[in-house]
């Protein structure tokens, strides 16, 4: 019995890989880019002064790059530091797909959606807008969009008589993977909706409506020139901070944010940096961005361009190492510690059902013991201060961020004692929008957001 489940689990491997690998590549327009190390997009923080270096022979452009990233490492306080912006507004606009790939089915889609729009068969929805706080060199991708997804009245928000009563006003940030199209996780935004969870759907850097008009992809988030993806990143966080900002002005006390793929390092830099996100959803993570870039799938062409430059894996793992999740792993561990106002200790019921917690992820929420496992006494334990919960999903045949890498990040934050979920999907990267795993996945994000928003609400019942 065992060998014949060996088999059919070797059997099913194969497939799996042969699947992802074929979804990976149907895509006929992904460009390979020489390398170019950007210096002039950070500019206000080195850039000008190490690529005049690098121009005068003074510094070769990887030495250049290194040293710019350890200034980063050293103060990513200031690298990542913003002014909120003053032209917050609502637009009402038709919804439109925006897609990055070129296959016939989605190019129709697109067009049957514009069609809809100009015979009025679609309804305008509302989009956040405003200026990103960090500037580049192309204004359409400076022009920040959110679709703005306003929670629904729920029974608990009807029935409250009283101000101890009132529901706290939550809401989400979704951001989702790489080369997204606009209509990418606005089911998990609906779906909040009907938790009376208002949502954000955020567009990342040089995506749908913000992408440049001479690229199909958006490729200039992640690319081969250096300088501009490491902005784009440094974008991208200060964009889901300045919509805390925004949601903060609206009402709003407790915040989340969910980002899958290359939207999970996003909104995992942002966590380590802003304690007002009190709920993380990561779906799909690593440690490393350089690393991903060099073993994923998804990016076989940027890899491309820097082993024709002569790089390699770790000179890479270095040079993106200002916007690498493992750079930010304390401070998140310690922005997941600080407490909100208001909130009370909450007691927490042991799991007996797991004989070994320590080794699937399941960390004791609250401990103020650093990877404290469930070894209890069974019923109540004790109060514990309530820190910022986080569900971390990776798939078993990902071959774009490769286990070992979602291996690592579990076991940091085991180390650092984060209050943390894992959950494995029995597929891949791009196969967890296929059927049936896409409902998997959207049962696990969509079981955490509401169960962790609960206990958010129930821990500041006494607010008041």
């Amino acid at each position: 019995m065992g060998k014949l489940v060996g088999m059919l689990g070797k059997l099913y491997a194969k497939w799996m890989f042969a699947w992802e690998t074929a979804l990976t590549t149907r895509d006929s327009n992904r460009v390979e880019r020489p390398l170019e190390w950007g210096f002039d997009h950070l500019a206000d923080f080195g850039g000008d002064e190490l690529g005049a270096k690098v121009g005068r022979g003074e510094m070769t452009g990887l030495q250049a790059m290194l040293a710019l990233n350890a200034r980063i490492v050293a103060d990513p306080h200031a690298f990542l530091d913003y002014k909120t912006p003053t032209d917050f507004r609502i637009e009402m606009r038709y919804p439109e797909l925006y897609p990055t790939n070129v296959r016939p089915e989605t190019l129709e889609q697109e067009r049957e959606w514009k069609r809809m729009a100009e015979v009025g068969e679609l309804r305008k929805e509302p989009f956040l807008r405003f200026t990103s706080a960090v500037r580049t060199p192309y204004p359409e991708n400076d022009a920040v969009n959110a679709r703005w997804y306003e929670e629904k009245q729920t029974v608990d928000s009807r029935q409250a008589d009283s101000s101890e009563k009132r529901r706290p006003k939550q809401a989400m940030i979704v951001m989702p993977q790489w080369n997204a199209d606009a209509f990418s996780h606005n089911a998990l935004c609906e779906m909040f909706n009907k938790f009376g969870i208002a949502s954000l759907r955020l567009s990342k850097p040089y995506h749908d409506v913000r992408r440049p008009a001479e690229l199909e992809r958006s490729d200039y988030a992640v690319s081969a020139n250096v300088g501009r993806t490491i902005a784009a990143c440094r974008q991208a966080v200060t964009d889901i901070r300045c919509c805390i900002d925004w949601l903060e002005s609206q009402g709003y006390e407790q915040i989340g944010v969910l980002g899958t793929s290359l939207g999970s390092a996003y909104t995992f830099i942002a966590a380590a940096m802003d304690p007002r996100i009190r709920v993380c959803a990561f779906n799909h993570a690593s440690t490393q961005f350089g690393d991903v870039v060099w073993t994923g799938q998804s990016t076989r062409h940027v890899k491309s361009a820097f082993e024709h430059a002569g790089l390699t894996q770790d000179e890479v793992r270095e040079m993106f190492a200002g916007v690498s999740p493992m750079t930010y792993m304390e401070d998140f561990a310690k922005t997941g510690e600080v407490q909100p106002p208001g909130l009370k200790p909450v007691p927490f019921k042991a799991d007996r059902s797991n004989p070994n917690p320590a080794e699937t992820g399941d960390v004791l929420p609250h401990s103020s013991a650093k990877g404290m496992p469930m070894n209890g006494p069974p019923g109540i334990v004790r109060g514990y201060p309530l820190k910022r919960r986080v569900l971390v999903v990776h798939a078993t045949y990902d071959l774009t961020f490769i286990r070992k890498y979602s291996l690592e990040v579990l076991r940091n934050f085991r180390e650092r004692g984060v209050d943390f979920v894992s959950k494995v999907l029995p597929c891949g990267h791009y196969t967890t929008g296929e059927w049936p795993y896409k409902y998997l996945d959207g049962w696990f994000l969509g079981s955490f957001v509401w169960g962790s928003f609960k206990r958010l609400r129930e821990a500041g019942a006494e607010k008041k």
